[in-house]
């Protein structure tokens, strides 16, 4: 539909401009949601809340041995459904004076009013992406350190995270996401501040503050309610985004235009062979958490 202006000259807004810069800026504002702990492979072409995203998963075939006369026995391979819904649609609108102005006046999507939308945006995303996850992990037990060896407790948990996703073969290229409050306390321990990564190029996107141990450190005040520490491997969790692209229009109630756009997104934790089980109905017990995926709680010295 076409919309009259009633501001004079603004009649070449370009919606477009606007949706390429968009997820330019929105991604390295990302944690939870982040290529670094979320892949985002089964995003597929997602156009309304309530789609559903499937992903099968490839059961692990079985090894047999070689002998004569028998020689091999051919297995047919068998997929389990894992169904990623798109749950989420969370819409931003804002109303300026003139839409054509605030963009020629801001190409680069850099003025303030810019970026307070897409944080905005992303705060929300990150938000359900880390309670997603959180939900399916697996507890570890609460650590209790005392003053004067926090630093040395926070980081001893890291690597208590690091044999327990050994023990079930999570491959390489590993997360752990912690509280501004335990990021605080790890870089006084010498493993982390020698491996800060403050000065290392494109490293301050998505939460980056140290890279050790296998582990990619980040951290976010996005924390799930109760979770200090988060690790495991971005295969485990799936984040499925979309927008709708931006949309202009003259208000109806007041003279002014409005901009808004339209987020559409879901997020699963998925299941493996050899680490989950399969039911009768040949989906996985989601039921139980996930060993791709650990966490802690930290109970602080008084």
């Amino acid at each position: 539909m076409a919309f009259t202006y009633q501001n004079a000259s603004s009649h070449s807004f370009v919606p477009e401009i606007w949706d390429a810069e968009l997820l330019t800026q929105f991604d390295p504002l990302l944690v939870w949601a982040s290529r670094l702990v979320s892949n985002r492979k089964y995003e597929g072409e997602i156009r309304k809340k309530g789609d559903v995203v499937h992903v099968n998963s490839l059961l692990r075939p079985t090894v047999g041995d070689y002998k004569l006369p028998e020689g091999m026995t051919a297995q047919r391979p068998e997929t389990v459904d894992q169904e990623l819904p798109i749950t989420e649609a969370k819409y931003l609108q804002i109303l300026i004076e003139d839409a054509e102005r605030v963009q020629l006046a801001s190409d680069d999507f850099n003025s303030p009013i810019n970026m307070q939308m897409i944080r905005a945006i992303a705060r929300e995303a990150d938000t359900f992406m880390g309670g997603v996850i959180s939900s399916s992990a697996t507890v570890l037990p609460n650590i209790s350190p005392v003053s004067g060896s926090i630093p040395a407790s926070l980081y001893g948990t890291i690597l208590d995270m690091m044999l327990a996703l050994d023990d079930v073969d999570v491959p390489g290229g590993r997360y752990v996401v912690v509280s501004p409050k335990v990021k605080r306390y790890l870089i006084e321990h010498p493993a982390i501040a020698n491996a800060a990564a403050y000065g290392e190029g494109g490293v301050t996107a998505n939460g980056v503050v140290a890279r050790l141990a296998g582990f990619t450190v980040a951290s976010t005040t996005a924390m799930p309610p109760g979770v200090d520490i988060m690790a495991g491997h971005s295969e485990f969790s799936t984040f499925a985004s979309q927008f709708t692209g931006f949309r202009e229009g003259q208000s109806e109630k007041f003279r002014a235009d409005y901009i808004d756009t339209l987020h559409l997104y879901g997020g699963k934790v998925l299941r493996y062979p050899g680490m989950d089980t399969k039911k009768a109905d040949n989906t996985w017990d989601e039921s139980k958490p996930t060993k791709g995926i650990v966490k802690a709680t930290v109970k602080w010295p008084a």
